[in-house]
């Protein structure tokens, strides 16, 4: 607009977040992504009516100044607007991550049509900080800014197939998605967390299991819907606002504006095989330096992903799925741990169709407190290096997914989205509360400057971290001059504003 104690890697284990990026290493969001809301995410709600009218035009001057007017805001509504006073706003104010429970909004707004959020951003635009928020995953709480006002856009759910494409709402939840494609026989490349919203997802690229296959979600974009800074709604695509669009896959959430609607190409929906190698303590430096060699190697059919579970001795599991039947999986696998000279204590393979599958890789909806990172492996680091920074840091994890194959293909300048020659990314996840945050947040900081010095750099948006050193190079490389670019275009009063927004 955005991954845990270890657990067997089954669906049926009924896995919390940790547990589940453990498996998956997989979680999504942004600078400004969704939040499930007070009562949990709601059905996808099929649309038949027309969408609202592109409206074009020059950007409107400065914004006014002042605070807005809530009660004339809340009559204009289709939806509601809570303020810190009204019942409901404590539940309504909160994102996934608890750690932010403490951010106090001046005002929690319900979006339920594309015209309530150009409302909101003619209202309050310039006036105060605005966030839209669809499943509030954001890893360092700027969907739900102190003081600002948040946009919750989690009533815009649709999920609608059209053929080939789908047209999908920026408050639908993935287990929506998921569950809207498959009954269509379609397939959408994403992440994995259940309520992870599409939107922030894909504005930060969209990392997932079937990556490797089928690209990020981002690629798949056709066109979006956005309501700009001065109220107007455009359509970006292609052959409209094209550096809006261009901006829009990978360029990060919270930026540019709001995105209220996504339409995406769709694949037919895969049978797969998913598989958890678990090995012996001891082997994590040799099973990670063989890992590298291996999934640069793999077929793009394959994904896989490395986790590396801090403590004495460091625990280490390989993960994934495979577009295909279990006996060439199997093959690959025993490729895997002929080379790195160790045995897995535990090995399971199965065979599942699409929905089955990402339902296996789901974790909790469950809230979660934590600190995260990320860092990118670009070619192989020294893999005792790496485990060494994991040795006595239990409860911290390193989830370390495979990149490469389709989401290598584009240029690194085609899209917003640099990292297109990554190996891999690596997530840095440590369980926290308010007492020990500031002891926990050094320490993530610590394995972060570590992995650079052991040849992982950068960084994923979609992993923001506030602390990251250089962060606009980090996320975006070269690609950050344009960015900025396209933001005074669209945003020229810095509307859109958050610790690390692109005009921040």
């Amino acid at each position: 607009m955005t991954g845990q104690p270890a657990g067997r890697p089954h669906v049926s284990d009924h896995m919390d977040r940790r547990a589940f990026l453990r498996v998956a290493g997989v979680s999504a969001a942004g600078a400004v992504a969704a939040a499930c809301g007070p009562g949990g995410p709601s059905a996808p709600v099929a649309s038949t009516a027309p969408p609202p009218p592109v409206t074009s035009g020059p950007p409107a001057s400065r914004p006014p100044s002042g605070p807005p007017n809530w009660d004339d805001l809340r009559t204009k509504l289709t939806g509601g607007l809570l303020r810190p006073a009204s019942d409901g706003y404590s539940a309504a104010k909160r994102g996934f991550n608890s750690l932010f429970d403490g951010n106090n909004p001046v005002a929690v707004a319900t979006a339920a049509t594309v015209q309530d959020v150009q409302t909101c951003v003619q209202a309050a635009a310039g006036r105060v900080t605005l966030a839209a928020r669809s499943g509030g995953h954001s890893y360092a709480g700027y969907s739900v800014p102190e003081g600002g006002l948040v946009i919750d856009v989690s009533a815009l759910n649709k999920v609608e197939v059209r053929g080939s494409q789908a047209v999908i709402g920026a408050g639908a939840k993935l287990h929506d998605v998921y569950a809207g494609l498959a009954g269509a026989g379609r397939a959408l490349p994403a992440g994995s967390c259940p309520t992870v919203g599409i939107a922030g997802l894909t504005l930060g690229g969209g990392i997932g299991v079937l990556a490797r296959k089928y690209g990020l979600t981002c690629d798949h974009l056709v066109s979006a819907q956005v309501v700009t800074a001065d109220g107007r709604v455009v359509t970006a695509s292609a052959n409209s606002e094209p550096d809006l669009f261009w901006a829009l896959r990978g360029g990060g959430g919270g930026n540019f504006g709001i995105v209220t609607e996504f339409t995406f190409d769709t694949d037919p929906a895969p049978d797969l095989t998913v598989f958890s190698l678990h090995f012996p303590a001891g082997s994590a430096a040799d099973v990670l330096a063989a890992w590298q060699q291996w999934i640069a190697a793999m077929p793009p059919e394959l994904w896989a992903n490395l986790v590396l579970s801090g403590g004495s001795p460091v625990q280490c599991r390989v993960g994934g799925c495979y577009v295909g039947g279990a006996a060439g999986l199997n093959t690959l696998l025993n490729n895997l741990t002929t080379n790195a000279g160790a045995r897995p204590a535990q090995r399971v393979v199965r065979s599942l169709d699409y929905l089955g599958a990402m339902k296996y890789f789901e974790g909790s909806s469950a809230r979660q407190s934590f600190v995260a990172s990320s860092r990118i492996i670009t070619t192989p680091v020294d893999a005792a290096k790496v485990v060494a920074l994991a040795d006595g840091r239990a409860g911290m994890d390193l989830l370390i997914d495979g990149l490469g194959g389709k989401v290598a293909e584009p240029a690194k300048d085609a899209t917003a989205f640099w990292h297109r020659d990554a190996l891999a990314s690596v997530q840095i996840y440590a369980p926290a509360t308010t007492k020990n945050r500031t002891q926990v947040t050094q320490s993530v900081d610590d394995v972060v400057t570590g992995l650079a010095a052991a040849g992982a750099g950068g960084g994923y948006v979609n992993y923001i971290d506030p602390d990251l050193p250089d962060w606009k190079t980090a996320y975006y490389g070269d690609n950050a001059k344009r960015l900025a670019d396209v933001a005074k275009k669209y945003d020229p009063f810095n509307v859109f504003r958050f610790g690390q927004g692109i005009q921040s």
